[in-house]
């Protein structure tokens, strides 16, 4: 049997820290998806082609961008490592109705209505997907704070990808069924927002994936 390559993904945990807490923005996806159909994850998808070449209004902080970088691999050019931020603001925008940029009054063809702005996107962790699933998924998760971003969390807009949207308080989310990567990466943004509330740019950044058999979290 071929090995399958895991493609390459990215996803946002919105955070909003309005309130009294702080809550991430979740969807259930659709009992149509082959992969992890049903349950609640956060937005977001793999990196299409047309992300390396779509236009944008700020780029990532160099911070994030160096952690980014790290074991990305040689042939991972700065083009791709800014099209997996791009996908994760596209694929909030296509899930969600969420624009995080700067608005175009006349977008051409399938073009974003925005030029993404992603400045203040912090990279949080990377999961690979493991071996003898039936999707694999090399994702790297990022995190976005509503209130820096310009963004109402009344806005967020459910669609056929992702159904029921909730925000869940990020330290009590068992009113919703999540996958075991999902709960990692949640555990992860815990760990970090009690360490600083501020989330630094430069932090160093866990890796989820698996050797031999064995599931590891290594540190880039």
């Amino acid at each position: 049997m071929t090995a399958i390559r895991p493609v390459d993904a990215a996803s946002i945990l919105l955070l909003d820290r309005t309130g009294g807490s702080i809550r991430v923005l979740v969807g259930r996806r659709s009992s149509r998806h082959v992969f992890m159909p049903d349950v609640y994850v956060f937005p977001g998808g793999r990196r299409d082609a047309r992300d390396r070449l779509l236009p944008i209004a700020s780029p990532l902080h160099a911070l994030a961008s160096e952690r980014l970088a790290i074991r990305a691999g040689a042939r991972c050019s700065d083009s791709r490592l800014r099209a997996l931020a791009v996908a994760a603001i596209r694929e909030l925008y296509e899930e969600t109705g969420i624009s995080v940029g700067m608005p175009l009054a006349n977008p051409a063809g399938d073009a974003l209505p925005f030029l993404p702005d992603l400045s203040r996107l912090r990279f949080l962790a990377r999961a690979i997907t493991p071996a003898g699933m039936v999707r694999r998924f090399d994702t790297r998760f990022f995190t976005l704070f509503t209130d820096e971003a310009g963004i109402d969390p009344a806005s967020a807009t459910a669609s056929h990808e992702l159904e029921d949207l909730r925000w869940v308080n990020i330290f009590d989310q068992t009113c919703v069924e999540m996958p075991d990567i999902t709960v990692l990466i949640l555990e992860e943004l815990q760990k970090c927002l009690q360490e600083d509330l501020s989330l630094p740019f430069g932090r160093a950044v866990p890796l989820y994936h698996t050797r031999h058999g064995r599931f590891l979290r290594d540190l880039l």
